[in-house]
């Protein structure tokens, strides 16, 4: 019985650090924008949510230079961090395949993945708050709404697959 315990254990987490990796890929790839996104790009104007704040153009280029500024640091650090998922999951395939877990390796490897979370986190609410300050009031407030807005809407579809799937239960 513990021994299923702690092997459903080494799986989860597994999995878990398996996703979050796979996220971090995502997140990290190239950013350079494709021929056929610039074309789409008329005259380098606000795409997204900040294309309805009604931004002057100072404001576009110091929105601007914050994501170029964000988008170069990825860029520079790309090399690096492909690597330390490399090594991650060198490490969590060893720990996987071990007779034993050695959970003092496993938390630190929790710790570490914990870690690279916070300053993800740390990172993105730094980049919205700059881009805030770039904002005016009434801006910042209709940001707020669209923002409110897009997550009703997640909820909204949210309820709806799970609602989706108790329909056929009956079945």
């Amino acid at each position: 019985m513990m021994k299923k315990l702690l092997l459903g254990s080494v799986l989860a987490a597994s999995s878990i650090l398996t996703v979050t990796a796979c996220t971090s890929v995502n997140a990290t790839t190239d950013t350079t924008p494709t021929a056929q996104m610039q074309k789409n790009h008329k005259d380098g104007a606000m795409k997204g949510p900040m294309s309805k704040l009604d931004l002057t153009a100072t404001q576009q280029a110091q929105i601007k230079a914050i994501m170029q500024d964000k988008r170069s640091d990825r860029t520079a650090n790309r090399a690096k961090h492909q690597a330390e998922r490399a090594q991650m999951g060198q490490q969590i395939k060893a720990l996987t395949n071990a007779s034993t877990l050695n959970t003092a390796a496993l938390n630190r490897l929790a710790d570490q993945q914990a870690a690279k979370e916070k300053q993800r986190f740390i990172e993105r609410v730094q980049t919205q708050h700059a881009i805030a300050q770039v904002l005016t009031a009434e801006q910042r407030a209709k940001m707020e709404q669209m923002k409110s807005e897009k997550q009703e809407k997640g909820r909204k579809h949210s309820k709806d697959r799970k609602g989706h799937g108790k329909q056929h239960q009956g079945m």
